[in-house]
């Protein structure tokens, strides 16, 4: 329909007057951040990984905590659809599908290089199928690259006034909703959520800022599991594992209430 983009439906009649008005508040995403510090009980999390990974052989595919948690909130996304919007050239706008992006570092060392990897998941999408996809695609941007590390191998030739006028062009277009498909494509600020697994090299979760480029609304940091002292539900205390999550959101895009349901159904599937 009139005013749609190629990545989002414009949202029309759902939307309360205060969150249409509010971009004309706050036009940056960088200004408009929410941020939530969520710790999360994984003993039993743990134990059903170590089951699902007892016949597997060295040096082949292990599912791990980071496919769980990517699986986990895409499945969040999927029944709080308000999480799968976002603002762009001050409107609001809501995607139809869930998109995740994350870094891949290509080799564990200072100077390794960094590639970027983009799943979709929809209601159809298993932990087994999202696990398989996750390793199958990183195995393969630490062995071959993506289409994005040609793209920014070229542009890092270009003189600092040629990029200046790219990215203005870019930021442009953006407003307008006029980027080409193939770039949203594989532009990991154009997803519905980016997500960083600093517990695989024993961070802990810290704050991430939104980025004003782009339509992502929501980035995710994964921290190193720990032991803590946790109070059970019947009054009693124990020893056990948890791991921190660093939830950084557009405010605009909902509410606290609505934020704060979406975070406890993510502890309940994880």
């Amino acid at each position: 329909m009139r005013g749609d983009r190629k990545d989002g439906r414009l949202v029309r009649d759902d939307a309360d007057p205060m969150h249409l008005f509010i971009p004309y508040i706050m036009p940056m995403r960088s200004e408009s951040e929410v941020y939530l510090n969520e710790t999360v009980d994984v003993t039993n999390l743990l134990a059903f990984l170590e089951k699902k990974n007892e016949n597997a052989v060295e040096g082949s595919f292990h599912m791990t905590m980071f496919h769980v948690v990517v699986s986990a909130v895409s499945k969040t996304i999927l029944h709080r659809p308000y999480m799968n919007r976002f603002i762009a050239g001050r409107r609001l706008y809501q995607r139809d599908v869930v998109t995740s992006s994350f870094v891949v570092k290509k080799r564990f060392k200072d100077e390794g290089e960094e590639g970027v990897m983009i799943l979709k998941t929809d209601g159809d999408s298993t932990l087994d199928q999202v696990a398989h996809k996750i390793y199958g695609d990183v195995k393969e941007t630490r062995e071959e690259g993506n289409s994005v590390d040609g793209v920014l191998k070229v542009l890092k030739k270009c003189p600092r006034f040629v990029l200046r006028f790219f990215m203005r062009l870019l930021i442009i277009l953006d407003y307008f909703g006029k980027l080409p498909a193939g770039l949203l494509a594989v532009d990991p600020y154009h997803t519905t959520v980016m997500l960083s697994n600093l517990g695989s090299i024993k961070c802990p979760a810290p704050y991430h800022h939104l980025i004003n480029f782009g339509t992502n609304s929501i980035i995710i940091t994964i921290g190193e599991m720990k032991k803590a002292r946790v109070l059970m539900p019947d009054g009693s205390e124990e020893i056990r594992s948890v791991m921190d999550l660093g939830v950084t959101l557009d405010e605009r895009i909902g509410d606290g209430f609505y934020f704060a349901r979406s975070v406890k159904l993510l502890r309940h599937l994880l």
